[in-house]
C-alpha cells in the first residue's frame, strides 16, 4: 500500500483488539502524509519517521481501548484537550468512527490543520475548536457535556484535571495519558480530583504493542459537579496548581 510496510503496524493494533478496513488504513497513511508536509512549516511534533509515528503516535492513541474495550458500542462524546496534532483524538475517531469528537486546542495555526485533516480523511462528527480549556470548560454547550475527555498534554495531573474535569459529565470519565512514572504526580493530584468532583480509579500501566515505550493511563470518575469557581481564569491551573 503507496510502498509503505504496515505489517508490523496491523500486528501492534490487533493486539489492542483493533482490526482496520482498508478504507482506515488508507486515512492514516494520508494523516501521517499530512503530518509530514504541514510539519516542514509549522511545529506539530518532533517525531517524524515513519514507524515512529505509527508506534509513538497512532498506536499511543489507539491504547486507550486497553482501559475503554467499549468504544465501539455506542456514540460516546470525547473531547481532546490540548489535543496538537491531533492526538489521541484522530486516531481514535479513525477507529471508532462512532465517538463523537471534540479537539481543543489554543493554537489557530494548529486548528487549521485538524481541519485540513478532517476534510482529507472525510471524518464526519468530528470538530476542531480554537481556544484555551479555561474559557471553553465555562460554555454551557461544552461543560458537563461529555462522556470522556482525554490528554495526552504533559502538564502536571493537578493542572491537567481543573482543564479536564469541568468537561466531564456525572459519571463519565477524565483519563490522562502518562509514562510510567507517576506515583508522586498522582498523589499529589487527589486533593484536586476530589476538589473538582472527581474520584481516580486503578491505573493501567503497560508496554505499548511492539515496543519498549512506557505508558500509564489514568481515569479518573466524575461522581459530582465541579464547582462553578473551576476552571480558573487562564494560566492560573497552570501557575498555582490546585
Amino acid at each position: 500500500m503507496r510502498g509503505y510496510d504496515l505489517e508490523q503496524f496491523e500486528r501492534n493494533l490487533g493486539l489492542l483488539g483493533c482490526t482496520l478496513s482498508s478504507r482506515q488504513l488508507d486515512q492514516f497513511l494520508d494523516y501521517y502524509e499530512i503530518l509530514l508536509e504541514r510539519n516542514q512549516v509549522m511545529n506539530l511534533t518532533a517525531i517524524t519517521e515513519f514507524h515512529e509515528v505509527l508506534e509513538k503516535h497512532f498506536v499511543d492513541s489507539l491504547s486507550l481501548v486497553k482501559l475503554l474495550p467499549d468504544l465501539s458500542l455506542s456514540d460516546f462524546s470525547l473531547i481532546d484537550v490540548g489535543t496538537g496534532a491531533g492526538f489521541p483524538g484522530i486516531p481514535l475517531k479513525i477507529v471508532f468512527p462512532n465517538l463523537r469528537v471534540t479537539l481543543l486546542d489554543s493554537l489557530n495555526k494548529r486548528v487549521k490543520f485538524l481541519n485540513e485533516v478532517i476534510e482529507k480523511l472525510s471524518l464526519k462528527d468530528i470538530y476542531a475548536v480554537h481556544g484555551r480549556a479555561e474559557d471553553f470548560a465555562r460554555k454551557s454547550e461544552y461543560r458537563d457535556h461529555f462522556d470522556f475527555c482525554v490528554s495526552r498534554a504533559v502538564s502536571n495531573l493537578s493542572t491537567l484535571s481543573e482543564y479536564c474535569l469541568p468537561f466531564v459529565k456525572i459519571g463519565g470519565l477524565f483519563v490522562s495519558y502518562k509514562s510510567e512514572r507517576i506515583q508522586e504526580e498522582a498523589k499529589n493530584a487527589r486533593y484536586a480530583f476530589q476538589l473538582l468532583g472527581g474520584e481516580e480509579e486503578e491505573w493501567l500501566s503497560f508496554l505499548l504493542p511492539g515496543s519498549e515505550m512506557s505508558r500509564t493511563l489514568l481515569p479518573v470518575r466524575k461522581k459530582a459537579p465541579t464547582p462553578k469557581k473551576y476552571p480558573r481564569k487562564a494560566g492560573l491551573p497552570a501557575k498555582e496548581p490546585l
